[in-house]
């Protein structure tokens, strides 16, 4: 019983451990996310895009073309974007990253969310 309990808390522990190990930590600096996005690809499936430091968007999803131009203001990331002829409209979003992806919060951080692998 008790080989049970060491290995249930330590399953437990592990469990805990790689949360916190993928936890976002907000980005509130525009040099911090310029440093996250140059030269890279933001990937999800069906969506590949470029955001460059220039404040360009360009990429596709769902075989249409993303374009769109980006801000930083008040700790957020504010773009305007068309998907296809479609205008997705402007919205500030709160950015934050893992190291190995970077999620888009819509609405200042209250919204819905998008991760993106960065590569």
């Amino acid at each position: 019983m008790r080989i049970v309990s060491c290995f249930f808390y330590f399953a437990l522990f592990s469990a805990v451990s790689s949360v916190a190990w993928s936890e976002y930590l907000v980005i509130k600096d525009k040099n911090a996310f310029i440093a996250e996005i140059k030269d890279k690809t933001l990937k999800r499936p069906l969506i590949r895009l470029e955001v460059t430091e220039d404040g360009k968007i360009n990429g596709r999803a769902a075989m249409l073309n993303v374009t769109g131009q980006w801000t930083w203001e008040n700790n957020y990331f504010c773009r305007d974007l068309f998907w296809g002829s479609r205008n997705l409209g402007y919205n500030c979003q709160q950015v934050s990253s893992n190291g190995k992806k970077i999620r888009f919060t819509s609405d200042k951080g209250e919204g819905d969310f998008a991760d993106f692998t960065v590569k």
